[in-house]
């Protein structure tokens, strides 16, 4: 398949709308019982269910414009979104409200949302995040985290965020949020940021949060952040970060959450596309909340690191993940260019796990390794890591997956402490472009079958 079919392929099934899907655990190391209890369940073919709203539509509503804002892309608006929000809190009991965006290009710092509330971005509605640093009131680091990601003490609160939240939907008719990330590129770059830049979108301790319909582009770091969440769906969204400009500005990270559905979405990102997460080593072990029940189909992804990626702040643990569907007639993931396809990421210190996870039906163009599995990544927080927290990882399915112009199929890399159990590869075809040793395995066991290139003996153990 030639680039451009194999993108148009891609670009279509991420923008059909399909049904539901059941969630499955998976609790035997056997092939043949991951299989069945992660695809056996009969597919829906869509996990947005997981969120119900009981008025979505909201029976009142107000303009941003009703609170003094103007959309000229010079007036900054942040007061008036606030007031909207003081106004909007009133209708919390009856159902909520919606609060709407028109065409225009609305400048703003730091938006804290509401429960009960709908964001609606009418078609030509942009919202851009101020440059100014000063907009973004500083934060505490996340307790999972015990500091800001990339800097030591507290952090910049994100563009869109919110705590404690209920009954969010935040989408529109093909509205914009822009960032507006360059000038937090290039002061993480210069190293002249004080604090660990914020997020496009952070809800922290949410609980049934829909986002749709929208297009997020120049995160200044992560774009959409649910934290500590429950109950989290994130379709019809398209997001474009400049693949080799915008350093980390991943997609979705779903971060110490359970029940995610991530569907039928686009993604141009700067790192992962998606990374699910669950806390920093002692921290993360210490707050103890995992991330799992997390749904990903019809994805197309462009990303300069990892289409998909577990870790590798995983401290919590993370566990039944399902990426794809049972049946093998459809690209439920298509990634294009950058460095991984799909990569499981962790280290030791982190502890926890990474098991129970079925990754089906995807396909990669130009990437340089298909699939890895490595303990030795990823930095530490402070001096305070335990040297003998050791992760584990196992009952990992990857099958039906497909790669053209692929430089390595595969590293398969456990640790000498904690060897990766129960890795299954079934019905794999990746052509390789290079000479170089098609995979590398090490400490790691399970089994293959319909692998080409074959991997390594080792995985037979």
């Amino acid at each position: 398949m030639g680039f451009r079919s194999f993108f148009m392929v891609g670009y279509s099934l991420a923008h059909d709308s399909l049904e539901s899907d059941e969630a499955a655990d998976v609790s035997n190391g056997s092939p043949m019982d991951l299989h069945k209890n992660i695809f056996g369940h009969g597919s829906k073919e869509s996990c947005a269910h997981i969120v119900s709203h009981s008025n979505p539509r909201r029976s009142h509503r107000v303009s941003v414009t009703d609170f003094g804002a103007v959309g000229d892309g010079k007036t900054l608006n942040t007061h008036a979104f606030e007031k909207a929000m003081i106004y909007l809190r009133t209708y919390a009991r009856r159902g909520g409200a919606q609060l709407r965006i028109p065409g225009g290009r609305w400048l703003t710092g730091s938006i804290t949302l509401i429960s009960h509330l709908t964001l609606f971005l009418e078609k030509g509605a942009v919202i851009l995040g101020s440059e100014d640093f000063n907009n973004y009131p500083i934060i505490p680091g996340l307790p999972s985290y015990g500091r800001g990601r990339e800097l030591p003490g507290p952090r910049y609160s994100s563009l869109i965020n919110g705590n404690d939240l209920e009954d969010v939907i935040i989408t529109g008719d093909h509205g914009t949020i822009d960032g507006q990330g360059a000038v937090w590129w290039n002061a993480f770059r210069n190293e002249t940021l004080k604090y660990t830049r914020g997020h496009m979108v952070e809800l922290i301790r949410g609980r049934n949060i829909l986002i749709s319909n929208l297009t997020f582009r120049n995160s200044p770091f992560w774009t959409i952040h649910p934290v500590y969440c429950k109950n989290v769906v994130i379709k019809h969204v398209t997001i474009l970060n400049p693949v080799d400009v915008g350093p980390n500005t991943d997609g979705v990270d779903p971060d110490s959450s359970q029940y995610v559905c991530i569907e039928d979405c686009y993604f141009q990102t700067g790192d992962d596309s998606i990374s699910i997460k669950s806390g920093w080593d002692e921290y993360g072990i210490s707050f103890g909340m995992p991330s799992k029940h997390i749904w990903v189909k019809r994805i197309v992804s462009f990303p300069h690191s990892a289409g998909i990626s577990f870790g590798s702040e995983m401290s919590g643990g993370i566990s039944d993940v399902q990426v794809g569907f049972h049946s093998y007639h459809v690209d439920d993931m298509v990634i294009s260019g950058g460095r991984w396809g799909v990569r499981l990421k962790t280290a030791v210190g982190r502890g926890a796990y990474i098991k129970s996870i079925a990754v089906n039906n995807v396909s990669m163009y130009s990437v340089k390794t298909a699939i890895a599995l490595m303990g030795n990544y990823g930095e530490h927080p402070d001096e305070n890591w335990n040297r003998t927290a050791y992760p584990v990882m196992e009952n990992i399915l990857i099958k039906n997956i497909a790669g053209e112009n692929i430089t390595q199929a595969g590293l398969l890399l456990g640790l000498p402490q904690s060897h990766w159990h129960n890795i299954h590869l079934a019905n794999i075809a990746i052509k390789v472009s290079s000479t170089k040793t098609s995979w590398n395995c090490s400490w790691v066991s399970g089994s293959y079958s319909s692998v080409l290139p074959q991997p390594c003996p080792e995985l037979a153990k």
